[in-house]
């Protein structure tokens, strides 16, 4: 069994008030839950109003595939969102 989990770091700068900040994360959140069998979720910052810090994990028995997984939601939330993604973290067990 593999474990591939990451963290997605996100800035949205016309992000005026948590609430404009809970929006974009359960867009994100949703639109990623019903095209990709994962879990996820907000993991850190969350009272920081234009930081977003989404994690999320997959399982698998190889670990190129959660790495090929990992890769696809990266590049779809990247797609979905205008919020700029600063950082990603990436860790296979």
């Amino acid at each position: 069994m593999v474990i591939g989990s990451c963290k997605v770091f996100l800035r949205a700068e016309w992000a005026k008030s948590l609430k404009d900040k809970r929006m974009i994360i359960k867009s994100i959140i949703d639109r990623t839950k019903n095209k990709f069998n994962v879990s996820i979720a907000e993991v850190d910052l969350q009272d920081i109003h234009q930081s977003i810090v989404i994690g999320f994990a997959c399982v698998t028995n190889d670990a190129s595939h959660a790495n090929s997984i990992i890769d696809n939601i990266i590049n779809y939330i990247d797609r979905i969102t205008d919020a700029v993604i600063e950082d990603v973290e990436i860790e296979i067990l």
